[in-house]
């Protein structure tokens, strides 16, 4: 059995209740919701494949408005003592699926400022989420393999927010039929 996972219920608005092998949860927004909850659902069950899907702000002007895989996540939001940004004090800087993929920047905010985006495109970052960093990790804890898909939804700059609440409906169409495609479900 796998695991389809997204932070909020509108991200997998195009997706059916009930996905033939997969389970379904919803983890809600931001880093402690995500650890909380999927540390929960892998003490409570064992899976094969944890699936997450979801939206994401492409930050890299080349990104296309489709879906990408995720390889590597870092926080953008954490600085070690020595002041170094994504350098945690207890965690790993960066964590990984295993898989080719691009580099996410996890925060718990919604990202809509260009100067933060620009410092977060600097550290090398294609897309911004709110979760990634922290179902890696988990994931990681338990020694389940994890894929996770995000589809670009905004440009993380100014109206991002009410550019991500447009594109909501279009991205989870495109990850159900990316989903689709990639697991025959």
């Amino acid at each position: 059995m796998k695991l389809l996972l997204a932070a909020l219920e509108s991200e997998l608005s195009a997706f059916p209740e009930e996905l033939s092998g997969f389970d379904r949860l919803v983890t809600g927004p931001g880093k402690l919701n995500a650890t909380y909850a999927l540390t929960r659902a892998l003490n409570e069950n064992t899976y094969d494949e944890i699936v997450v899907v979801g939206t994401a702000g492409g930050i890299d002007p080349d990104l296309a408005p489709t879906v990408h895989e995720v390889g590597t996540a870092y926080q953008h939001d954490v600085v070690d003592h020595d002041g170094v940004t994504g350098q945690h004090i207890s965690l790993p800087a960066r964590v990984t699926t295993g898989r080719a993929g691009i580099l996410i920047a996890t925060g718990d905010s919604f990202v809509e400022d260009a100067e933060v985006t620009a410092a977060i495109r600097a550290a090398g970052a294609a897309m911004v989420d709110m979760e990634t960093y922290a179902y890696i990790w988990v994931a990681e804890q338990f020694g389940v393999p994890i894929r996770v898909f995000r589809s670009v939804s905004d440009q993380a700059e100014e109206g991002a927010l009410t550019d991500w609440r447009a594109a909501l409906a279009r991205c989870s169409a495109q990850l159900r039929d990316f989903i689709r495609a990639k697991y025959g479900v």
